[in-house]
């Protein structure tokens, strides 16, 4: 049973190669080492036997509005309920900070929808464009769905 935790900096060399994992198949933007050692406060990891099997963290881009990004579970470890512990805990971070909204951009819309949130439109977020958007590849012709959580 995979327990969900804040990340600590010993784990930055597993969160490594679990995202790069997916950059490698271009759905997850990469993260090197040095940037996850001076980030890694935002994450979250689930561990299981002393593996990291799932990560996922939590960026703030305004006043009101956080990201789930860098969401991942290890290749035979899906489906296992993983990723939605994952969610639940950086929706409660969302809530300790007092931010009502959260997005993500995801290939994986049903996985959202069935952790409550819905599918809007990517241009209602000019703060990710900014933080983000700008620097990616794929930025002109993106695929990925923007998705919504409103926090009561």
């Amino acid at each position: 049973m995979a327990v969900v935790r804040k990340a600590r900096i010993d784990d930055v060399e597993q969160i490594y190669k679990l995202i790069d994992h997916y950059a490698q198949q271009g759905i997850m933007l990469p993260r090197s080492r040095e940037l996850l050692s001076r980030i890694i406060d935002t994450f979250v990891v689930a561990e299981e036997d002393g593996v990291i099997v799932g990560v996922g963290s939590l960026c703030k881009l305004g006043d009101d509005l956080v990201e789930i990004r860098s969401l991942g579970i290890a290749e035979g470890y899906k489906g296992r309920g993983i990723g939605t512990k994952l969610v639940e805990t950086l929706l409660e971070e969302a809530r300790r900070l007092k931010i009502r909204q959260v997005m993500a951009l995801t290939y994986e819309v049903p996985f959202f929808e069935s952790n409550g949130f819905r599918v809007v439109d990517k241009g209602i977020f000019p703060e990710k464009v900014w933080t983000d958007c700008i620097y990616c590849k794929k930025r002109h012709a993106c695929d990925e769905i923007a998705v919504l959580r409103r926090l009561d």
